[in-house]
């Protein structure tokens, strides 16, 4: 691994530290390097500011002067009222080099954060580890790309497919191990969904339960009518109606019949599975997806992390 792409990794793990709280804002990492030695890390804040440059630039102070910058997103060109330009801040540093993973796709800036930065004399290299970084800004880049949130739809599955008893319940398929890792993507959305029949079955909580992460639970929707809905809930009547919601990462909890109304509907960007050496025979499956024969079947997802937690094995797969 070069040198570039090794210090964009760092950028990279920085970046995920808000995923899930910066919309409409990108989450975006940086450091900053002098001499091999980093001087300044940043990570695009709550909310969408201070940007992930502006707060590697007041770590690193004068130590900047002369640098490489690594940031996973083209440095913003265009003026706000929230804050500068992370390129004219980036030029006023004295930085002698940026390296951006790939060019950010809004039109006030796309292509002139980077030309910017090379009409100061700053040295610039575009496109180290951009699948890396897509994948980390994935929902930034779908809501602007498909006007959407980036959906993951999370399965607890049983040897046998089941993803719940005959009766609908699902409480609990998988060991601790694993429903702690489930927390944790929870805290990485805005936005969390189950269907009608599991709220009625379940009555789920649906919030964050790890240690130094329960400020972080994401806004819970049901697919239903809106008088399906409690308190501080927000009801939607079908899956083409998530583009009204708030939020850029949207996290698909359950039932069956909700996973396959999204799945039939073609808006599942990410599919997480936790699989459970149990066997439940008599259970509740998928249903119809809307799949008419096999050959469609393949081709549409790609592996992308396998690993065991606890008894359990987690599968991660995105859309190909």
């Amino acid at each position: 691994m070069s040198d570039d792409a090794r210090w964009m990794g760092a950028a990279l793990a920085l970046a995920e530290r808000t995923r899930g709280q910066t919309a409409p804002n990108p989450n975006v990492g940086c450091v900053i390097v002098r001499d091999g030695r980093v001087v300044g890390r940043g990570w695009t804040q709550p909310g969408g500011r201070p940007h992930a440059e502006a707060m590697a630039l007041q770590q690193a102070g004068s130590a900047a002067h002369g640098a490489t910058a690594y940031v996973t997103l083209e440095p913003c060109a265009h003026a706000s009222a929230r804050g500068p330009a992370c390129a004219d801040l980036l030029i006023a540093s004295g930085v002698a080099r940026v390296v951006a993973a790939m060019r950010d796709p809004d039109p006030r800036t796309n292509g002139a954060g980077l030309a910017r930065l090379a009409d100061a004399g700053i040295k610039t290299a575009c496109g180290v580890r951009a699948d890396d970084a897509a994948l980390s800004m994935a929902g930034f880049l779908t809501r602007r790309s498909r006007g959407r949130p980036f959906v993951t739809l999370k399965l607890a599955l049983s040897l046998d497919g089941g993803v719940a008893m005959a009766d609908g319940r699902s409480q609990w398929i998988t060991g601790p191990e694993a429903r702690a890792h489930a927390h944790l993507e929870r805290s990485r959305h805005e936005l969390i969904l189950i269907g009608a029949l599991t709220l009625a079955t379940d009555a789920p909580r649906l919030d964050v339960r790890l240690p130094g992460l329960e400020g972080r639970s994401p806004t819970r929707v049901v697919l239903g009518r809106r008088t399906d809905a409690p308190p501080g809930w927000i009801a939607i009547r079908s899956p083409g109606d998530i583009p009204d919601l708030p939020g850029d990462h949207l996290m698909v909890e359950g039932g069956a019949a909700t996973a396959a109304a999204f799945l039939a509907e073609d808006l599942v960007d990410r599919l997480i599975l936790y699989r459970a050496p149990i066997l439940i025979g008599d259970a509740r499956t998928l249903g119809d997806i809307g799949l008419t024969d096999l050959p469609a079947a393949h081709g549409r997802w790609r592996m992308i992390q396998s690993r065991q937690l606890g008894v359990d094995t987690l599968e991660v797969y995105q859309r190909a």
